[in-house]
């Protein structure tokens, strides 16, 4: 049965690129080069975040009675693994990750319930982690995200094939119930041994709702999804106390400032102290214990300080850069599979990041989250490069769409697609449909 929404979903396909499989899902086409600029921003923020480690790794060692060098060692040998997990991401084929969704899920929930069953550390009391011995740990609901990508593309790309996108019981209903499930366990208070993760459960939320929308979920049923996940975000939050004092700090973070605002002003503090041009890598006050986790959730506070209002800039412009990359590879993704797990991954690492930047300028409530490819954290780091190679395997069948068969190239001039002259467009390279390329 042909899908409700086909027609408008433009595919290569109709130009004789690509062909159907068994499973109604477009193999994908050609090879052609990939979208370097991805590795180029991604290595570039990697770097700056890896500075920023190393620039308070005193700092952090003087608190945690450490050697100066355990802080920065250790993001550089998660630099490291991130590097292995872009690889085999970007090599690996999609419709392999695809057939090992389902398998991924399941250690993504065995790794859950693993951290809510393991003792938690008194300082972060929090069921977030699951500890291996001494100083090897790793954060559960990054693998979470990972697999549910990969599993929510495959599902939404069966219901499109099947035409059952519309229907309640075989596609919102599972959904809902799935997201529920989540929910509970991700943002639970810690008193039900949960996670208690109210950041990490508002991207997952962000990356379904992404999904949902760009596979042609009905509005209705898009409605009702979003008054379901409001209901539940009342639930998690009105009978919490802590989380009901930093909805008031974020209101009025002046208000308590030794107490339940500390966080929250001493981040304003440090973003502050910046000004124009930064007080410079060695100098920086607050990662003395003033701010807590400098170089996780707060990073981007004591990267104002350090490089100032024209460092941000910088920095946000090359999160924008990121970003509008990867919505470029998502624009021509040759497929709905490809095509949603592309959308997904930008869902993921936007809002991850507009979340911890919004909460170190005071202008959403403060969340236990990472700024994506900068903060300290192994587990971040590495299952945000896996997702990156996701993107990078599919910007290398990126396809023209243009129904006309025309193109503009850089200088505002149409082409037809098929010409040699007209094949690139902002560093990506596409096919010739005709073959002859």
């Amino acid at each position: 049965m042909r899908p409700s929404n086909a027609r408008r979903r433009p595919v290569i396909g109709q130009r004789g690129s690509g062909r159907q499989d068994t499973a109604g899902v477009l193999a994908l086409g050609r090879k052609h080069r990939p979208d370097y600029w991805l590795v180029i921003l991604c290595a570039a923020l990697l770097s700056i975040g890896l500075v920023v480690v190393y620039a308070i790794s005193p700092a952090l060692a003087q608190a945690s009675h450490v050697s100066t060098s355990h802080y920065v060692g250790k993001q550089f040998l998660a630099i490291s693994l991130s590097i292995v997990a872009f690889i085999a991401t970007a090599q690996v084929p999609l419709s392999v990750w695809r057939q090992f969704a389902k398998p991924l899920l399941i250690i993504a929930g065995v790794a859950t319930l693993l951290a809510l069953a393991l003792p938690v550390n008194p300082a972060y009391p929090a069921h977030r982690w699951v500890r291996l011995g001494g100083s090897l740990s790793f954060q559960s609901v990054e693998i979470v995200k990972f697999a549910v990508l990969l599993a929510l593309a495959g599902f939404f790309t069966d219901r499109i094939a099947r035409g059952w996108l519309d229907d309640f019981n075989k596609t919102l209903k599972p959904l809902l119930i799935a997201v529920l499930v989540a929910g509970i366990f991700i943002a639970g208070p810690q008193k039900l041994h949960a996670q208690s993760d109210l950041g990490s459960m508002a991207v997952l939320i962000a990356i379904v709702g992404a999904m949902c929308f760009v596979a042609g979920l009905p509005l209705k049923r898009l409605a009702m999804v979003v008054a379901v996940l409001a209901v539940g975000a009342a639930l998690v939050i009105l009978p919490s106390q802590y989380r009901r004092e930093r909805l008031a700090t974020f209101v009025h973070p002046e208000s308590d400032c030794q107490d339940a605002g500390y966080q929250a002003c001493q981040a304003l503090i440090a973003v502050g102290s910046g000004g124009m041009v930064g007080l410079g890598l060695g100098r920086s006050v607050q990662a003395y214990g003033y701010l807590p986790e400098a170089a996780n959730d707060s990073i981007f506070a004591i990267y104002a300080e350090k490089f100032g209002f024209i460092g941000c800039v910088i920095l946000l412009g090359l999160l924008a850069a990121f970003f509008s990359r990867i919505k470029t590879v998502a624009e021509r993704a040759p497929d709905d599979f490809s095509r949603l797990v592309v959308c997904g991954v930008l869902a993921w690492l936007s809002v991850q990041a507009i979340i911890n930047i919004g909460a170190m300028i005071g202008l959403l409530p403060l969340k236990g989250i990472t700024l994506p490819l900068i903060s300290y954290g192994g587990t971040s780091v590495v299952f945000v490069a896996a997702a990156v190679g996701l993107v990078f395997q599919v910007s290398r069948y990126t396809t023209y769409t243009a129904p006309s068969g025309t193109i503009n190239d850089r200088k505002g001039n149409q082409r037809h697609e098929n010409r040699h002259d007209g094949r690139r467009l902002r560093g990506a390279y596409h096919p010739d449909p005709s073959g002859r390329a």
